[in-house]
């Protein structure tokens, strides 16, 4: 019996190792690579920064009486300056294209001169300095993926301002004539147009937060600025005309709510 069980024993162990030797080596498969990341930049999001901008105005002073012009003068003025701005929006995204809407308002100063060269103003010309002080805009944008995280756009829409009152000096001498302009708001139209990138582009991982720069151009609507008496406020009768054209150029940290980079299941 026992030789039985032993040659038994044999016989298992010599054909296990035989079929073992028949098998081939299992072939050696990597993992499946996981997809790059899938974003969208439908959603909505923040922004804040800061910019420059100049402005120029085509002005002048009427002289009034009874509504007709009498004595008209014409000049250019300028003024250039700093300014923050802060806004929201929210996006679209259809295959590689996007569309937005989006507000904000910035503050500042972007100063300049207004001039009164009639000689009426207390027999002497006259200067004055105001600057845009608040601005306000809203409106819509449209634009292409140059890639998945980087926006090449145009926008336009409506906007306002409101700039300082000036205290008008002698050309001659500068000090006060005794007469000032009161602090105005004037609206009209913006066109203009950026680059918006996700940060990781300089190598940041910051999902999310996002790098816009971009360009305006703002055309408002003409004023007429009722020279004033100081103290009692009574008009002269004299109008310094004042219609502005604003550039400015912003950049601004953006940060989107809806962007997170993660990769698509597999």
């Amino acid at each position: 019996m026992k030789k039985l069980f032993a040659a038994l024993a044999l016989t298992v162990a010599i054909t296990g190792s035989a079929s073992a030797a028949d098998l081939a080596a299992r072939p050696y498969t990597k993992a499946p690579m996981a997809p790059a990341p899938t974003y969208s930049w439908t959603g909505f999001y923040i922004f804040g920064g800061g910019g420059g901008g100049i402005w120029s105005a085509n002005g002048g002073v009427d002289v009034t009486a009874t509504g007709a012009c009498i004595i008209c003068t014409n000049t250019r003025t300028g003024g250039d300056g700093w300014f923050g701005t802060v806004g929201a929006g929210y996006d679209w995204q259809s295959a590689g294209w996007v569309f937005g809407i989006f507000g904000d308002g910035t503050f500042g100063s972007l100063k300049g001169n207004i001039g009164d060269a009639s000689s009426l103003n207390a027999l002497v010309p006259a200067v004055g300095t105001v600057k845009m002080e608040t601005a306000w805009a809203a409106g819509a944008r449209v634009g292409y993926l140059v890639a998945p995280n980087v926006l090449s756009y145009v926008n336009g829409g409506y906007t306002g301002t409101y700039w300082s009152g000036s205290t008008l000096l002698s050309s001659f001498t500068g000090t006060p004539t005794g007469f000032h302009t009161d602090g105005f708001n004037t609206q009209g139209w913006f066109v203009g147009g950026g680059v918006e990138n996700n940060l990781n582009i300089f190598g940041i991982n910051a999902p999310g937060w996002f790098m816009k720069t971009e360009y305006r151009a703002a055309y408002l609507d003409r004023k007429n600025l009722q020279e004033r008496v100081d103290g009692t406020g009574a008009p002269t009768g004299i109008n310094i005309t004042f219609k502005p054209f604003v550039q400015t150029i912003s950049t601004s940290l953006v940060y989107r709510f809806n962007w997170t980079g993660v990769a698509s299941r597999y």
